[in-house]
């Protein structure tokens, strides 16, 4: 347990690292030394061969994260990101491990922001989402000024961008970036349930899934994309699991998967 957020392998084999963002007394919001913290926490979860997922959330039942703490920026306090950004993800361009965010409440700004960092997004039916920089002169520069045209279009983007509106769970998930709507009590059921199916899946081909996703949206192409070559597919392609997998299947039994 670092100071500001609490760390749990949970689920198979504790595959899972449950990371919760714990300053409740300012709704989750994060100033340099957290930011550096959770950079450290998720630093760790990419080096360790034995975490295959993450999970990201927030303590308490109000909010996710309020994003930047603007009182300790207000009072002369620098904004510091780790190398890994915003909550120690925004800037995590490279990890090809999946993270799942479960949102408990509010996210805006910074805390929107890994939300959109994350692979996938379940919310409780009290989150609310928000990049409201423009409202107190600022701007999203943690990504979400670019990751949210990528996951919902120019247009709905530029609907929250220019205008700082909140969007409850159930309009994420019309406009895409939130993948389950699920009630309050059952948010980390069920986000160790996404978690779950993941382990399930051959670990590093789930790595290269998540790789050749990301950056074939910056190919020129779809050939491009397609032909690209991806580090994880090579790694998958010489594992014992890309020989574990067609053999369980054809012996009708669960793979017994080593992620190497």
């Amino acid at each position: 347990m670092g100071e500001f957020s609490k760390v749990e392998r949970t689920g198979p084999g504790g595959r899972i690292l449950e990371v919760t963002l714990s300053r409740p007394e300012v709704h989750n919001a994060l100033h340099a030394a957290a930011n550096e913290e959770l950079g450290r926490v998720f630093d760790e979860f990419e080096a360790d061969p034995e975490l295959w997922v993450a999970i990201v959330t927030g303590a308490g039942d109000k909010a996710f994260c309020a994003g930047n703490d603007l009182k300790v920026t207000a009072a002369g306090g620098k904004l510091a990101f780790s190398k890994g950004g915003f909550g120690g993800l925004t800037a995590r361009y490279d990890c090809v491990k999946p993270i799942v965010a479960a949102v408990n409440g509010v996210a805006m700004g910074g805390g929107f922001e890994i939300v959109l960092a994350c692979d996938i997004v379940v919310a409780s039916e009290r989150a609310v989402f928000a990049l409201p920089e423009p409202r107190v002169g600022l701007a999203a520069l943690a990504g979400g000024i670019h990751r949210l045209p990528r996951q919902i279009g120019t247009k709905h983007a530029m609907g929250m961008l220019i205008t700082g509106r909140r969007v409850a769970a159930d309009e994420g998930a019309r406009l895409g970036f939130v993948n389950e709507v699920v009630p309050h009590a059952e948010l980390m059921s069920a986000a160790r349930r996404w978690a779950e199916q993941i382990l399930e899946c051959a670990p590093l081909s789930v790595r290269a899934s998540k790789q050749a996703a990301y950056a074939g949206l910056d190919a020129p192409s779809l050939r491009e994309a397609v032909e690209g070559r991806y580090d994880q597919m090579a790694a998958m392609m010489k594992s014992e699991d890309w020989v574990e997998g067609p053999r369980a299947f054809a012996e009708k039994r669960k793979p017994s998967w080593k992620g190497r």
